[in-house]
């Protein structure tokens, strides 16, 4: 019986993740969400062949007039650079660093959690806190810090997010887990022998995958924005490489006379946080479904 109940509650990996994909043609929202994040991969990975140039490269013949027109479709920036071009390869920024900060902060957070929810006793009051501490900054604050200190680069701001969101993602995890190993397919495992890592990893952790999915896809939507703040804010990747949030910054100052150098570069980040947020919505359908 333990057995069959274990099968139950855990079905194969891939099985899953393809009756999720199958399942998400019936969620329009989740759809649109999906169409846009592919939009911008493709972007992404095809950088090189969409962008009409170098995004690097000043138009000095256009600096005159940096509007949009028929050369430069989206106009130059405040350098006389192609707008078009820099968001194009600005996205080969955001979809590295913003996957690898989240992963690696799944990675720190689905630890801590599960050894807090799991031992529970002095290791879950030791995690909460040191989460409670992490969480009583603000994130803000705590990234001007990290930033400031260690200097603007990608692998600085994979360290800023993960400290940002691996606290945020720990109590997730510590919640659910605490739910589940009062389950009987977890009692089941102790009785047949298993290990306190298997039981975390192969029982618990799969168990807890809708709602970790869930948050995996708003929480890429919330560092796309905060990668963008701190681009903004002059914190992000240092220049020339093409930033967004740089972008955005960098136009501001031109505002009231270029509106296009702002606008472009926000509908960019926008639209990508947008596609992160309708796919989460189309998988919570999913699993409210199931």
């Amino acid at each position: 019986m333990a057995a069959v109940v274990t099968n139950a509650l855990q079905p194969a990996g891939l099985t899953v993740w393809l009756r999720r994909i199958a399942l998400l043609r019936e969620s329009p929202i989740g759809m649109i969400g999906a169409f846009i994040i592919v939009f911008w991969l493709l972007v992404a990975i095809f950088a090189p062949l969409l962008s009409p140039f170098d995004p690097l490269e000043t138009q000095y013949a256009q600096l005159a007039d940096p509007s949009p027109s028929n050369l430069h479709w989206l106009g130059l920036d405040s350098s006389g650079r192609d707008i078009l071009s820099r968001i194009i390869w600005g996205s080969r920024t955001v979809l590295i660093v913003a996957p690898i900060a989240v992963g690696v902060a799944y990675l720190v957070g689905c630890t801590l959690g599960l050894l807090a929810g799991y031992y529970k006793g002095w290791v879950d009051t030791l995690m909460s806190r040191i989460t409670n501490i992490i969480l009583s900054i603000p994130p803000l604050v705590l990234f001007i810090i990290i930033i400031s200190v260690f200097g603007a680069s990608a692998i600085n701001l994979v360290i800023a997010v993960t400290l940002i969101a691996a606290p945020q993602v720990s109590r997730l995890v510590r919640g659910i887990t605490l739910e589940l190993r009062e389950h009987d397919f977890v009692a089941a495992a102790k009785m047949r022998g298993e290990n306190a890592f298997y039981i975390m990893v192969v029982e618990i952790l799969p168990n807890a995958r809708g709602p970790l999915i869930v948050d995996l896809c708003l929480r890429m939507g919330y560092t796309i924005i905060q990668i963008g703040i701190l681009g903004f804010l002059g914190l992000g990747l240092p220049p020339p490489t093409p930033d967004w949030g740089g972008m955005v910054s960098q136009g501001y100052v031109l505002l009231s006379s270029f509106p296009h150098m702002s606008i472009f570069p926000c509908i960019a980040i926008s639209s990508l946080v947008i596609g992160f947020n309708f796919l989460a919505d189309g998988m919570r359908e999913i699993g409210l479904r199931d």
